[in-house]
């Protein structure tokens, strides 16, 4: 008895631990069979079960958990980590400084006579041989990863280290079968209640999505990154969860990146900034973003590289680049899918040299630094190195702040930030030719001013001009339903590869888009759907992507995406085509006429007034549009329907824009155009608004010449004499007017009833004009003479 007393504490604190555990899982049986009552009603044993494993491995795990970081402080696993991991990317064989080399080949056999000695020389020379071989084969390891992508260099550097290509392999598949496990497990669970399987959809596999690619790192965080931004090919309700990639993205340690700032600047912090957060502001796939304030007082973003990105980014890439290779041999595919992971690395790596991102964000100041909508940051040269980048401060609303604020004052800021974006975009894409390539929300910001903020320059698109012009004209052939000439655009844009059946395309896409609604000459589709369709196309008929052309429909997709989220009746041609109507009318070039010249012309050269008439409709919308008249003749192009038709807006609008400086485009289409077609453009019903403002052009003209002829005999007050017909002379005056009007009447003599309609509607807009001035002139004089007659009623009464 006494060996068995001591043993019975032992047995009693062993229990213990039992008796907590079950009370603890009979509480959760509790709230289990309180919560969820739904869930044992349907045979929720499954649920109750699932529960109580799902228990059971978090206890197992944090236990685990503990276990793991006591093993890592006592034996100092990370160093060890950082020493296996030097070792097995072979870095401490790697010399900076080494010669290039060139891959050697396998040494060929070599068999001369079959004499015993000759025999035994060939051997010791092909042991020479292959000994040499290896031996080279060993000098290519000292070859590092080049600073800049090049797919063959990087392609030799794998080639030897094939271990951490399969290794990252094994890591993926892994990730990914987790991720599949995972997603079956909250179907299972889900299926039990009606609820939860009603409202399971794809946002929660975009969340598990998300926390994959989480897991695998920066490389794949920039391409969910991308996707999210494409709701069109993988759905709304992944994109939304991928969206959060934005904002969920861990960020490493501040003593590591203060050393990364201090060996690049090569002194202490505390030398270049007198204050800097303690936690990053916004953390990036490639970096995270530090609030700093400089010894001079000015707040800056302090952006710090993470450490050692380079060889992950550059293994990522080459694994996509081996599965588009793959692809393209399962696929057949005629064009070269590799180029896409080629042109992925490039952005990628660029990105990782902030000196190259300093140097973008300066160009591309100073190229849209006139256009005052636009907001651009300083960049601080002496502060930025490779992996540093010192920014001003850009104090401003994010589009995701503005989305989760409820409130109308958002919505209208977030819609104004987005027309503003696309008018941004439309600068970039059609005048300076140079493109922010990543326009995401998180590198977008909205000023209180009014103005759109740019953030993140490292990667920028540089168009050429026959690119610009080929998305000009696409946009204007999409506005007008032109899907031939839209497919001759995708052409000149280097999308539809020379020898592609074009007929059959342009059927396709006529398939496609031909049930497209118009509403007031704008099409009623969102650019999206256009994408989409042009995209399947563009697969169908194995259509190359150049990258500028992936990275604008990127850009314009992104920002439809952010207005949809406010008003689901945005339209992005609607808010774009405003731009392209001025545009057109100021840019004097042969490419802007020949656009010009299909939307007011068909075929045939002939004259079209409602085309026109659409034009300018959609262009008095842009408020820029007031600016190309003269100022003396200046007026509102948003008057209110009650004030003035808007058909006769429009006519006011075409016959002062035409003798103007800048109505040079229109007079040359108009020289250029059939005469006999613009005659009868002008005696169509269409053009009725036309000759009705001629009409009060001519009247207010006479009656300024009656005015100041009678206005010395019958003495009558100089405030009668009218100024308005002094806005109008030009038009009549202009001598290219009179050239173009002569032209089309001798062009008119081959058809005697065209001229001879064009005399009676002449004749009728004169006629009326002159009894509309004589009207006028007699209402002038009447009440200037009746006014001097007038009796004093006072001076009446007095006198009675």
């Amino acid at each position: 008895m006494a060996s068995v007393s001591p043993v019975v504490p032992v047995i009693c604190s062993a229990r213990t631990t039992p008796r907590t555990r079950r009370n603890h899982l009979s509480k959760s049986s509790k709230n289990v069979g309180s919560g969820k009552q739904k869930l044992s009603k349907n045979g929720g044993g499954l649920g109750n079960v699932v529960e109580v494993v799902q228990k059971d491995v978090e206890f197992i795990k944090a236990g685990f958990s503990k276990g793991l970081q006591w093993t890592s402080r006592a034996f100092r696993v990370p160093e060890v980590s950082k020493k296996v991991e030097d070792f097995i990317w072979l870095r401490n064989v790697e010399d900076p400084n080494v010669s290039f080399f060139q891959f050697p080949t396998w040494p060929q056999p070599y068999y001369p006579e079959l004499s015993g000695v000759d025999l035994f020389m060939a051997d010791l020379k092909a042991l020479e041989v292959y000994a040499g071989y290896f031996y080279y084969l060993s000098k290519m390891w000292t070859k590092p990863l080049p600073e800049t992508y090049d797919p063959e260099q990087v392609t030799e550097y794998f080639t030897l280290r094939p271990h951490i290509v399969a290794l990252r392999l094994l890591e993926v598949f892994l990730a990914f079968v987790s991720a599949t496990i995972k997603f079956r497990i909250s179907r299972i669970s889900s299926a039990a209640d009606e609820d939860a399987r009603e409202n399971f959809s794809d946002y929660s596999f975009g969340i598990v999505l998300k926390e994959t690619m989480l897991n695998l790192g920066p490389t794949f965080i920039k391409v969910g990154q991308s996707l999210s931004t494409r709701p069109d090919i993988i759905g709304y309700d992944i994109s939304k969860a991928l969206s959060e990639l934005h904002d969920q993205i861990p960020p490493f340690g501040r003593v590591e990146a203060m050393k990364i700032i201090e060996e690049e600047l090569g002194s202490p912090v505390e030398t270049f900034f007198g204050h800097v957060s303690d936690e990053p502001v916004a953390a990036a796939s490639f970096g995270q973003v530090y609030k700093a304030s400089t010894h001079d007082g000015v707040d800056v973003a302090v952006k710090v590289q993470r450490p050692n990105l380079r060889h992950v980014v550059i293994r990522d890439i080459y694994i996509l680049r081996i599965g588009l290779g793959l692809l393209q041999k399962v696929a057949k595919r005629k064009n070269d899918l590799r180029l896409y992971a080629d042109e992925l690395g490039k952005g990628f790596i660029g990105e990782l040299d902030y000196n190259l991102e300093a140097a973008n964000a300066l160009e591309f100041t100073e190229a849209h630094s006139h256009y005052t909508f636009m907001s651009l940051p300083k960049v601080f040269r002496h502060l930025s190195k490779k992996r540093v980048l010192t920014m001003e401060w850009m104090v401003g609303d994010s589009p995701t702040d503005l989305i989760s604020v409820s409130s109308q004052e958002s919505k209208q800021k977030l819609l104004d930030m987005v027309n503003k974006g696309v008018e941004a975009s439309l600068v970039q894409l059609l005048e300076t030719g140079l493109m922010h390539a990543d326009p995401h929300p998180g590198n977008l910001r909205y000023i209180s001013s009014g103005k759109i903020g740019f953030l993140d320059f490292g990667l920028l698109c540089r168009m050429e001009k026959k690119h610009q012009f080929a998305m000009l004209a696409s946009i204007v052939h999409i506005v007008n339903g032109d899907w031939a000439s839209l497919v001759h655009d995708l052409t000149e844009m280097d999308v539809i590869r020379p020898g592609t059946n074009i007929r059959r395309f342009t059927m396709d896409l006529e398939d496609a888009l031909g049930d497209v609604e118009f509403n007031n000459g704008m099409p009623d589709v969102k650019f999206s759907r256009v994408l989409g369709n042009i995209w399947s196309l563009a697969l169908k008929y194995h259509c190359r992507m150049p990258p500028y052309y992936v990275l604008v429909l990127r850009s314009l997709a992104s920002l439809e995406g952010l207005a949809v989220a406010v008003d689901p009746t945005f339209k992005t041609f609607e808010a774009a085509y405003p731009y392209v109507v001025q545009k057109l009318l100021v840019d004097n070039s042969a490419a802007t006429r020949r656009i010009l010249h299909s939307v007011v012309f068909n075929r045939r050269r002939e004259f079209q007034w409602h085309k026109l008439a659409a034009f300018l409709r959609v262009g008095a919308t842009r408020k820029g549009l007031n600016s190309l008249v003269p100022s003396n003749t200046r007026t509102s192009l948003t008057q209110s329907t009650k004030e003035v038709a808007p058909e006769a807006n429009l006519a006011n609008l075409a016959l002062r824009l035409l003798p103007s400086k800048n109505g040079l485009v229109l007079r040359r289409l108009l020289m250029t155009a059939d005469g006999a077609s613009l005659i009868r453009a002008l005696v169509s019903n269409e053009a009725s608004p036309f000759r009705q403002q001629l009409c009060k052009i001519i009247a207010d003209i006479l009656y300024n010449w009656m005015s100041q002829t009678l206005g010395k005999f019958l003495n009558l007050s100089p405030v009668m004499v009218s100024t308005g017909a002094n806005e109008y002379e030009p038009i009549l005056r202009d001598r290219r007017l009179r050239v173009i009007l002569f032209k089309s009447l001798n062009s008119a003599k081959k058809d005697p009833m065209l001229l001879l309609r064009f005399c009676l509607s002449s004749f009728v807009v004169f006629f009326v004009a002159s009894a509309m001035a004589f009207r006028r002139m007699l209402v002038s004089i009447v009440g200037a003479y009746s006014g001097r007659f007038s009796y004093n009623s006072e001076q009446i009464a007095v006198t009675a």
